[in-house]
């Protein structure tokens, strides 16, 4: 039986080749097999989220009006999701200290980052290849959380009533009006170049890189400002500025009576600032959706923080993610043709 047994002819062995076609196939059976697992864990993991307290990033300095908003929504974000949504403020560089830090988070929903038009819109654009990281590449659009409007505010010893008039008196008498920014690159003068390149007038800009430049504006050392309302509106309240134009499609309803810059022949020139959540890339997409579904919540249910940012000339408001995605692609192709024509390069 033994001999027998020796006699048979064995079977021939696998191949190299064989082998190596072996291998391949049963890894990638195991990879497939821990993506579905990694797959079908995603819906528990947004069951669950968040088990822990939230981070915002907050890119901006403690105290200014992106900070404040940003503690607005993580407040009402508390109340939605049922965990702590705290605020770490990380500014500097023009918001690209605090953005690099969020690109660079743990992408499991627990650390989110406050974009805005600075950060997403101008920065990429002013500073070029000095830019720590890239918009699509490194983040995941969640939800805008506010729209708010630019305004032309002007000194009361300013003659001109409306944006219109400017446009005509600059015509005539170009560089006649000077206007105060935050520094070149900022909001404010990026605001400025558009309007007066749209115009095709020539304005006369003084940067204010170290102080603000709202004293010198009421104290009538500079003639007007292109910027964000709220800055300006309780000096505007308390008689000391005055608005000309205000963005927008239409007349705000709390401003009824300040015409739109689309009044004043300019229907394209539409700078807003806005600010938005994102997430670090890679977050799972249940998460990301989970974290959209408690925007349209938060931005809905406190009336009186509605109230307030209407008052300021803005808009309290959220978006799917995919709303937001294609929102940050109309803002862009906005700000980078009119950040080239006015030619600021600050790298």
């Amino acid at each position: 039986m033994r001999a027998g047994l020796l006699a048979q002819p064995l079977a021939p062995g696998p191949t190299h080749h064989e082998e190596t076609r072996m291998h391949r196939s049963t890894r990638r059976a195991a990879l497939a097999a821990l993506a579905m697992t990694l797959v079908s864990a995603w819906p528990v993991q947004a069951q669950d989220y968040p088990n822990k307290p939230v981070k915002i990033i907050a890119p901006f300095a403690a105290g200014t009006g992106p900070d404040a908003n940003t503690r607005e929504i993580a407040a009402e974000l508390t109340k939605v999701l049922g965990q702590s949504v705290v605020v770490e403020n990380r500014p500097g560089a023009s918001t690209m200290i605090g953005m690099e830090a969020g690109a660079k988070a743990a992408p499991d929903g627990y650390t989110l980052v406050m974009g805005s038009t600075t950060s997403m819109s101008v920065v990429p654009y002013t500073y070029g290849a000095k830019v720590p990281y890239k918009v699509e590449r490194d983040y995941v659009p969640i939800s805008i959380v506010g729209l708010l409007n630019t305004a032309l505010t002007a000194h009361p010893s300013l003659p001109e009533k409306s944006a219109k008039e400017l446009i005509e008196r600059l015509k005539k008498q170009p560089g006649s009006v000077t206007a105060a920014t935050s520094g070149v690159g900022s909001y404010s003068h990026l605001a400025g170049e558009w309007f007066a390149s749209s115009a095709g007038v020539k304005i006369d800009f003084v940067p204010y890189n170290t102080t603000s430049p709202y004293a010198d504006l009421v104290a009538g050392q500079v003639n007007v400002i292109f910027d964000a309302l709220p800055a300006a509106i309780g000096n505007v309240r308390a008689g000391k500025l005055k608005i000309l134009a205000l963005t927008g499609k239409s007349r705000h309803p709390n401003f009824p009576d300040v015409p739109t810059f689309a009044e004043a022949g300019l229907p394209d020139y539409s700078p807003t600032a806005w600010i938005g959540l994102f997430a670090p890339a890679g977050t799972p997409a249940p998460i990301v959706a989970k974290l959209g579904e408690a925007m349209q919540k938060a931005a809905a249910q406190n009336p009186e923080l509605i109230a307030r940012w209407r008052a300021f000339g803005g808009d309290l408001k959220a978006q799917t993610p995919t709303e937001f995605a294609a929102f940050l692609k109309q803002d862009d192709a906005l700000w980078g043709p009119a950040i080239r024509k006015a030619g600021v390069k600050l790298d």
